[in-house]
C-alpha cells in the first residue's frame, strides 16, 4: 500500500483559478495527470483515500473538481467520496474506475463516472462538463438572489421610484447579462433560460 502522501502543482497561468484534486493509488496514473492537466489547472494529488482530507486541508480553498479512484486499498473511492462530501465542500466529484457501473451507483453522490483506461481527452471532457455545471449553479444562485431583491423592491417602492433608480435598472439587466456570460462558455442556453423562467414562475 502506498504511503499516505499528497502533492500539488502550481499553475503558471495566473488567470486560472480551478483546482483539481486527484485521489489515485496507482502511481503511474496519478503522475500522468500532471502533464495532462498541470498546464491549465492547479493539480493536487493524494496517493490514497486516507491522504485526501490532508490534501484538501492544504489547499487555499475547496477543490473545484475531484477525481477519485473507486477501487483503492484502505479507504475506498466510495468511502473517500462520502468523507469529502461530509465536509460540505463546493466540489464536483468524478469517479475514475475500472469497475463497470452497476445499479449501486444510484446511491453514490458523484457527478460523473469515468471507466478506465482513461485518456486525456476523456478526463478533460469530464472536467469541462463539471465546470459548466458549476457555472450554472453560480448563475442560478445569483439569479435567485436578484429575483428576491427585485420582488422585495417592487413590493415596497413605487414604479416611478424604481424607474429613476440606476441601481434598479442594473438589477433588471443582470439576468440577461448572466445569460450572455453562460453563452460565452458554450453552455446550453435554452436549458438555462428554461430553468430561469421556471424559478420566476414559482415565485
Amino acid at each position: 500500500m502506498c504511503a499516505h502522501r499528497f502533492n500539488r502543482s502550481i499553475v503558471t497561468d495566473a488567470d486560472s483559478t480551478s483546482t483539481v484534486l486527484v485521489v489515485e493509488d496507482d502511481d503511474d496514473l496519478r503522475e500522468t495527470y500532471w502533464p495532462w492537466l498541470g498546464g491549465d489547472f492547479e493539480v493536487v494529488t493524494a496517493s490514497d483515500g486516507e491522504a485526501a482530507p490532508s490534501a484538501v486541508d492544504e489547499m487555499d480553498g475547496d477543490p473545484d473538481i475531484a477525481l477519485l479512484n473507486r477501487m483503492m486499498p484502505g479507504l475506498s473511492g466510495r468511502e473517500t467520496l462520502e468523507a469529502l462530501r461530509e465536509r460540505d465542500l463546493d466540489t464536483r466529484y468524478a469517479m475514475v474506475t475500472a469497475v463497470e457501473p452497476d445499479i449501486d451507483i444510484i446511491e453514490m453522490g458523484f457527478d460523473a463516472y469515468l471507466t478506465k483506461p482513461v485518456t486525456e481527452t476523456a478526463v478533460r471532457e469530464v472536467i469541462d462538463r463539471l465546470q459548466e455545471r458549476n457555472n450554472y449553479a453560480d448563475a442560478l444562485d445569483e439569479y435567485t438572489a436578484l429575483l428576491e431583491k427585485k420582488q422585495t423592491l417592487q413590493a415596497h417602492r413605487s414604479d416611478e421610484e424604481l424607474a429613476e433608480s440606476d441601481e434598479y435598472q442594473q438589477l433588471e439587466r443582470r439576468p440577461e447579462q448572466l445569460d450572455e456570460e453562460l453563452d460565452e462558455t458554450g453552455a446550453d442556453d435554452e436549458a438555462f433560460v428554461a430553468t430561469l423562467r421556471g424559478i420566476e414562475d414559482e415565485r
